[in-house]
């Protein structure tokens, strides 16, 4: 009895070692940082949600315009975000980012929601800036320690990742309108929550690690290269067809469910290569044994 519950005990206690290892690997911050430029190309979908700020707020189009030139103003500007990113650790810019990223597009849903006076132009301007310019953050975050982590693949990592963030405006607006119908005041909602939430959740994840060449690391690339054009295929033919063809409620549901499993697709092919990188297998030497231990003793005990 007592050596069960002592190599039950062992067992959990490794399992737990494993997780951790995993989730601290630079290869699960790929994955994570895939997820964060995902999000982080919300900027690109200004063109859907500007005609309802234009409508209810009663600009024109030459205000229009000069809001836009704020949104790529600070899209564009990473100055601050790179030297903060300098002398602090990755989490610290990928919190500064969130922060502005939730409060810049919050106060423009805000404003064209009316749950709050009417803005002037200048206010307008620099929401949308600070909202925008959270891009950087995450470019500097996220996208700068996974080049770091990976400096002799860093061209493959570079342009990966950067694929990623030109796929995020078509995924912003799956996940929209499986979500919130066809309300395009809500997807100002979502780009100012969606991409905080995923920077705060993964804010210790991504972080730099001991760099060790691997042999076939580039082939791990090219696996996730395959997850990334499936995903763009793919929201290339839905965006035709709906175009084409009127979409129910549960038809961009069911959209939606399979962009999210395609852009989590990446995880399965870090996780099968787990066990050929370095140190996983002596991890894997312990935990191995006490999960066949533990279901002998689950059969016999039936």
């Amino acid at each position: 009895m007592g050596e069960s519950i002592d190599r039950d005990a062992i067992g959990r206690s490794n399992m737990v070692r494993l997780t951790a290892y995993i989730i601290k690997s630079r290869w699960f911050t790929i994955f994570a940082t895939i997820l964060v430029m995902s999000a982080a190309g919300a900027t690109y979908a200004f063109g859907i949600y500007s005609k309802d700020i234009k409508e209810t707020l009663g600009y024109n189009q030459q205000t229009l315009n000069t809001l836009g030139f704020f949104k790529d103003l600070g899209a564009n500007v990473g100055i601050l975000a790179g030297l903060i990113n300098e002398v602090t650790p990755p989490w610290v810019v990928l919190a500064i980012g969130a922060i502005m990223n939730l409060g810049g597009y919050l106060m423009v849903w805000l404003a064209v929601t009316g749950r709050t006076p009417r803005p002037h132009v200048w206010q307008m301007c620099l929401y949308i800036c600070i909202g925008a310019n959270s891009q950087s953050f995450a470019n500097n975050g996220a996208l700068v320690t996974a080049v770091k982590n990976f400096p002799e693949s860093r061209g493959v990592v570079l342009g990966l990742l950067k694929g990623y963030t030109g796929l995020s405006s078509a995924i912003f607006t799956q996940l929209y309108h499986a979500i919130y119908g066809d309300n395009s005041k809500a997807l100002i909602l979502l780009i100012g929550w969606l991409p905080a939430a995923i920077s705060i959740v993964f804010i210790y994840t991504i972080r730099l690690t001991k760099v060790k060449r691997q042999e076939n690391e580039i082939k791990v690339f090219y696996r996730i290269l395959y997850a990334a054009i499936a995903l763009a295929g793919y929201l290339l033919v839905v965006i035709v067809v709906q175009k084409l063809v009127a979409f129910s409620q549960s038809a961009y549901v069911g959209s939606a469910v399979v962009v999210l499993l395609l852009l989590f697709l990446p995880v399965v092919v870090v996780w099968r290569k787990r066990p050929t990188f370095g140190g996983s297998k002596s991890i894997l030497k312990l935990i191995l044994p006490q999960l066949r231990y533990q279901w002998t003793n689950k059969k016999n005990l039936k």
